[in-house]
């Protein structure tokens, strides 16, 4: 099929511009897509009143609303929906969406499930974000729970959210916001304007007002555009990138997880029982999210745990993208690869580690296949948290392994997005429970990489868009 050309979505304008750039497949020179750029100016000038679009939201019930995610879900996971200037059936998706991020098959598939799932349990989401507060207080602002009055209101007509490339998962995070009646603003990452169109589209057919969404291609001081006029942002980055935003109330940063995986003292002897549950939670999705381990702690056992996984990951490898084994992602941008790949060359050069993977593939850690790299899953076995590799994380099935007591597992972790916590301590539970670091925890035989959208693992949807004010209304009738 052609390469469709992509709009700019100007709340409910469609908008072509002069200034436009070609998606291109990977390892090829063929153009996927044409996707109409969006300049600061433009920016600002339709930033600078949302009202309209905040209006066109408050005008339908929320209950309304969750009606609509239920249907977009279906028409998103089944339905042909408008690409720019063509019809797109989710077929057409799935190999655009290989095409430019170099996702297999199976996985976008995966993908959609989790996003279907998600539209489709809207309510038990926004139930779970706004701890069981009654959807007429998204229409009227005042309700009642648990016997108390209460009022909340918005603090922004609008959610900027900066995505990346990597993971169409990621566009999960948004979506309450179109039931908490916030418009969003979506800039997509480069290689991957899909998802987000998609799923504006699907909201779209189902009744949401198309004034509701902006999506806005641009470049990197566009980005900054919205960063700076939306009154609520998230953004998606290294730790470099969101570091700049960490102290803006704002932002809400979505860097590096740093998740990780620990086995007590009373469960470190039966570690081949939660053998399945490690590789789950360092290779599911191709290792690309924050919420895959890439660091295990224990305190025994570490070098026999480091093998058994490098051999269980050893046939993780680079397959054609309809191979329904295929399990590997290949790089959108083959920069990416040749930086991470030198990274951990790099740091295993500094003495207290060692690349166990390696003993086991006997080959390089980067591959080709058709055109795309490929980056083979490494466990690396650290010997402190003071190694160079300790606590890093990558863009693909990338674990450390790292011994030390239990008295000290907790010492010094740093930030952890989610954490695994295999054990039945009730001490070291307490402990677990304490940390202030860890920011979801799953207590039990739980992968990192399985998430319940109504606990949220990364900030409060709700309790970012809204503030809750004491209220009192004095009926003033005779």
């Amino acid at each position: 099929m052609p390469a469709p050309h992509i709009p700019i979505l100007r709340f409910g304008k469609e908008y072509l511009s002069l200034d436009e750039n070609e998606v291109m497949r990977l390892g090829s020179d063929e153009t996927v897509a044409h996707i109409s750029m969006a300049n600061p100016g433009l920016l600002k000038r339709d930033l600078q009143n949302l009202r309209a679009a905040r209006q066109a939201l408050r005008a339908i019930p929320a209950r309304s609303l969750i009606e609509m995610a239920k249907k977009a879900g279906d028409y998103f996971l089944n339905d042909s929906l408008p690409c720019g200037d063509q019809m797109q059936s989710p077929e057409d998706y799935l190999h655009q969406l290989h095409a430019t991020s170099g996702l297999p098959h199976n996985l976008i598939r995966m993908n959609m499930k989790k996003l279907h799932q998600l539209f489709t349990e809207m309510e038990e989401v926004v139930s779970g974000l706004s701890r069981g507060l009654s959807l007429d207080v998204f229409d009227t602002g005042i309700g009642e729970q648990g016997g108390a009055p209460v009022s909340y209101s918005a603090v922004t007509d609008s959610l900027g959210v900066v995505l990346p490339s990597n993971s169409p998962a990621v566009n999960a995070l948004w979506m309450p916001s179109i039931v908490f009646k916030v418009p969003v603003v979506l800039k997509p990452g480069r290689e991957e304007p899909w998802t987000p169109y998609r799923m504006i589209q699907a909201f779209i057919k189902a009744g949401v007002p198309r004034e509701a969404f902006g999506f806005y291609p641009t470049s990197h001081e566009g980005s900054g555009a919205i960063i700076r006029r939306c009154g609520r942002v998230m953004v998606f980055g290294d730790d470099k990138t969101v570091a700049q935003y960490s102290t803006d109330a704002r932002v809400e940063v979505h860097g590096t997880g740093h998740t990780k995986f620990f086995i007590g003292e009373d469960k470190i002897d039966q570690w081949e029982d939660y053998l399945d549950i490690m590789v789950e939670s360092i290779s599911a999705n191709s290792g690309r999210s924050c919420i895959n381990t890439s660091t295990l702690i224990v305190p025994r056992h570490a070098d026999a745990i480091a093998k058994a996984l490098a051999e269980r990951l050893a046939p993780m490898k680079p397959l054609p993208a309809d191979d329904v084994e295929a399990k590997l992602a290949g790089f959108a941008n083959p920069a990416f690869a040749d930086y991470i790949d030198g990274a951990v060359t790099d740091g295993l050069e500094e003495p207290g580690a060692r690349d166990v993977s390696a003993e086991v593939r006997g080959a390089d850690r980067r591959v080709q296949l058709d055109g795309m790299e490929y980056l083979i899953p490494t466990i690396v076995r650290v010997d402190s948290m003071d190694h160079v590799l300790a606590n890093r994380e990558f863009l693909f099935p990338f674990c450390q392994v790292i011994e030390r007591p239990q008295e000290e597992l907790l010492d010094d972790i740093g930030y952890t997005l989610v954490a695994t916590a295999i054990t039945d301590d009730p001490d070291w539970i307490s402990d677990l429970l304490d940390n202030a670091d860890i920011e979801r925890l799953n207590i039990g035989p739980h992968p990192t990489s399985r998430i319940e959208w109504n606990q949220p693992h990364e900030g409060n949807l709700f309790e970012f868009l809204y503030k809750r004010r004491a209220i009192r209304v004095v009926n003033q009738a005779a």
